[in-house]
């Protein structure tokens, strides 16, 4: 069996949570990276044996718009920093997975830089689709693909020869200098099919079981997922009907999709209730005691679990139009409380790594309401509750007796048949005698406390100049503005978002007084 089938994963976005300037101006070298060693140990008491960190290489902003494959973000430290990092991880027994930013590049990527300066004449004129009589948003004189029509990112032309053998060379670098152990693809939805295939040969010469995850969020997970492509992506489907499922006391939804994932061949995605792109789960859920119930699916059904940082002491995080800052923010180990739901998933994370069935049995269901919801995986019971009040649920169980591995309850069968009886917004593992665990409370959850660690705020003010600005902080600005001279309909709205040509926003802000 490889590793990764009995991973659990934390996940960190480390310009986040390390308090990263959002810009880089590529002039100093802060050495951020160090002060991840201490969430080593953290990331193994929780139970987790594995981490995806990134995006970690050089960029101007947020990360994904990669200025340097092959050096680390100089507002997070240098390669040794890394290399030191990756190593430590190792040394207590934890893997690491990098963020790998294939799809497109940043406008300061080396590249891209060749043809702004040389245009028609530029030696690297085919790593992109440029078109040298169309134009931007940075009014550069030629228009390129870009991706979700953000023309700060840059799509790289896969089928180049030349851009598949630079990534591919990216990827044994490494291997060969940091030793990590797989990668996650951004964007992989939209990535060439053939590069990822040419990808897939290469990782399994690089290095032994090197793990390939990709980020799909629609789609047949089939079309990535086989022998020759992806050994697992996202899983959005299972993500989506988490938080629904609770929030619309729908256990059907959840069930029916574990069923069609399954049905398609898929056991080992990679499962999670929150990351850098979507709102914090505690957040999410209009019933914040179904964060219990929610997470023992997570760490029980089939699937890898990961956990993304912060959310382990039920933090929250809403998304935003214009910024994802609340999403990513800056957090201090020393100064986060321990709490319930920390304590909660440490037992979580015991319980799976202790019993292989969670990883390897067979799935099947035994009961499903609306609001209740019982499986078995391997000989192991699970058993949830959605709703605010007790709940009796029957499950077909083998003969003996059995341990909750949450509560410490003892449950004997001696019919064939499971009677247990859960309380509101709950859950249990039952364990067959012989495997028993320290009980851990359960109570209603609250927002951790973040001792002297300010709450990121979104974008209100020309603390740049609005040349400086990109074009959503402009669209921001704007609105703002708008909003103080009377209210904004709409058709103001739509007027304002449906321009985006970065000078023609500069002239329009500038206007008001």
């Amino acid at each position: 069996m490889a590793w990764f089938e009995e991973a659990v994963f934390y996940h960190i976005y480390p310009l986040g949570l390390l308090g990263a300037p959002e810009r880089n101006d590529h002039t100093e070298t802060v050495h951020r990276l160090r002060d991840l060693h201490p969430w080593i140990r953290h990331i193994k008491d929780l139970g987790c044996n594995a981490l995806y960190i990134g995006p970690l290489f050089s960029s101007g902003t947020h990360g994904y718009d990669t200025s340097d494959y092959r050096k680390v973000d100089e507002r997070l430290g240098d390669n040794e920093d890394l290399a030191e990092f990756v190593s430590e991880c190792h040394r207590q027994g934890i893997r690491v997975i990098l963020d790998a930013v294939f799809n497109h590049t940043g406008r300061e990527f080396f590249a891209f830089q060749d043809i702004l300066q040389y245009r028609e004449n530029s030696r690297y004129r085919n790593w992109y689709r440029i078109d040298f009589h169309g134009n931007n948003t940075y009014n550069d004189g030629l228009r390129y693909e870009n991706w979700g029509g953000h023309d700060l990112l840059v799509k790289l032309n896969m089928h180049e020869p030349e851009v598949r053998n630079y990534l591919l060379d990216t990827v044994r670098e490494w291997v060969n200098v940091y030793d990590i152990d797989g990668l996650r693809l951004d964007a992989a939805d939209v990535l060439d099919f053939g590069f990822m295939q040419e990808l897939r040969r290469t990782a399994d010469e690089v290095k032994p079981e090197f793990w390939l995850m990709g980020e799909v969020i629609h789609g047949e997970y089939t079309r990535w997922v086989n022998d020759h492509t992806l050994h697992a992506v996202t899983d959005y489907a299972l993500h989506k009907a988490l938080y629904s499922g609770h929030n619309d006391h729908n256990y059907f939804e959840i069930a029916h999709t574990v069923r069609r994932t399954l049905q398609s061949g898929m056991r080992h995605l990679y499962n999670f209730a929150d990351n850098h792109d979507t709102e914090r789960i505690m957040t999410r859920l209009h019933e914040k005691a179904n964060w219990y119930p929610l997470h023992i699916l997570l760490y029980t059904l089939p699937g890898i679990p990961s956990l993304y940082y912060g959310s382990e002491y039920g933090i929250e995080g809403r998304k935003e139009r214009f910024s994802d800052a609340s999403l990513r923010p800056r957090l201090d180990l020393a100064q986060m409380q321990e709490n319930d739901c920390l304590r909660f998933l440490q037992a979580l994370g015991k319980i799976r790594r202790t019993e292989t069935a969670l990883s390897y049995g067979d799935y099947e269901e035994l009961h499903l309401t609306t609001g209740q919801f019982a499986f078995r995986r391997g000989d192991i019971i699970i058993t949830v509750n959605n709703e605010g009040h007790p709940a009796d649920i029957p499950a077909r169980a083998g003969n003996g007796t059995y341990t909750g591995a949450i509560s410490g309850r003892i449950c004997t069968v001696t019919d064939g048949h499971m009677h247990v009886q859960l309380e509101g917004n709950s859950g249990e593992i039952w364990i067959p005698e012989g495997r028993t665990y320290t009980p851990v409370k359960i109570t209603p959850p609250k927002k951790a406390e973040q001792k002297n660690t300010p709450e990121p705020q979104r974008y209100t003010g020309p603390a740049k100049s609005y040349e400086e600005m990109t074009v959503e902080e402009l669209q921001a600005e704007i609105l703002a503005k708008m909003a103080k001279n009377g209210p904004v309909n709409e058709q103001m709205k739509k007027s304002v978002l449906d321009n985006i040509w970065h000078d023609s926003l500069v002239n329009w802000v500038k206007s008001f007084r």
